[in-house]
């Protein structure tokens, strides 16, 4: 719990109009007596709309094609069935008994669980544990269902940018809170859509690189949004990332992934956090990214915005230090074969 204080101590509007009106207007016999150097500027004018709309067609359908193109590149890798194991020694781990969690009362320490989505947790049957602590974080997508027997039933929080946000909610806890996590200005455009059960924008569509919802079957008062003061502390002063800078082409691995900003909003909010399902083992190419599809962890490797390496020597001290325990042992991973 000390650890854990320690931590918390850490702590276009798009225009559709071109810059010159060219109001339509009717040919009349007495244009033929205008100058040829007037007639011969009409012609370009018209010429130039014509390449400026062709240019804004072509751009559209290059947008488009990348959004749709994205869900079946997805398919494509996860088509295939990943061979994974769980060894009978880290299936015992951690035994229930090791983690004593006391009943639900408000006088007593509040205990939290971040749930990551990590394939480490798949065939570990954690989900009864998981379910006896007080708040229970769960990230993006990751589904119950069918894999309460690892990940539990139960949801306090659900944290989610739109694009990781399930497309078919599974969530059954009526007490569950929606936490956006917004990055961009359609963010929010989309999550005051979700709250006041509207629809979403055509034209804000365009700039989702994943299709996203267009309902959350969850109840207006338990929609929140998450402070981005947050993210700026996980990412500055946790991962003691530099400030963010303008690039004209590539970006820097400096956005904090949700499991990592997760851990930091537990820590404000309970005693005692622990994390489940954490843990990228890149020596392990074969092994699932996530208990929930077949993409093989190398696809890890395909990210552009994260410092996986950076968050692994974060958590690994945190764990190192106890102001975290790590229920799955995938940080520090003792038992991966090189």
């Amino acid at each position: 719990m000390a650890g854990t204080r320690s931590l918390r101590a850490r702590g276009h509007r798009a225009s559709s109009q071109v810059s010159e009106d060219f109001p339509g207007s009717t040919v009349h016999e007495d244009n033929m007596r205008l100058p040829k150097r007037w007639v011969a500027h009409s012609v370009c004018a018209r010429a130039c709309v014509y390449r400026r709309v062709l240019a804004l067609v072509v751009v559209l359908g290059l947008l488009c094609l990348g959004i749709v193109s994205l869900p079946m590149m997805e398919k494509t890798e996860t088509s295939k069935p990943l061979d994974w194991h769980v060894s009978d020694a880290h299936k015992k781990l951690p035994d229930s008994d090791s983690v004593p969690l006391p009943e639900k009362t408000s006088d007593k320490c509040q205990r939290c669980v971040v749930m990551g989505n990590g394939g480490i947790v798949r065939g570990l049957e954690l989900g009864p544990l998981i379910d006896r602590f007080e708040t229970i974080i769960r990230l993006n997508s990751g589904p119950l269902g069918e894999f309460s027997v690892d990940v539990g039933n139960r949801t306090s929080i659900r944290m989610s940018y739109p694009e990781g946000t399930p497309l078919h909610w599974m969530d059954s806890d009526p007490h569950t809170l929606f936490v956006t996590v917004v990055y961009k200005s359609v963010d929010i455009s989309w999550i005051s859509a979700m709250v006041n059960k509207l629809s979403v924008p055509l034209w804000d569509w365009l700039f989702f690189w994943q299709k996203v919802p267009d309902q959350i079957p969850v109840k207006r008062h338990r929609f929140r949004l998450l402070n981005p003061q947050i993210i700026r502390e996980t990412a500055m002063d946790l991962l003691k990332y530099p400030p963010p800078r303008l690039h004209l082409w590539g970006r820097d691995q400096n956005v904090p992934t949700m499991g990592v900003s997760a851990l930091n909003l537990a820590s404000l909010l309970c005693d005692e956090v622990s994390l489940a399902g954490f843990g990228y083992n890149l020596s392990q190419q074969g092994a699932p990214l996530h208990y929930y599809d077949h993409l093989p962890m190398t696809a890890m490797l395909k990210q552009t915005s994260h410092n996986v390496d950076r968050e692994t020597e974060l958590l690994q001290e945190l764990v190192r230090e106890g102001a975290i325990t790590d229920l799955t042992g995938g940080i520090h991973c003792s038992f991966c074969s090189s």
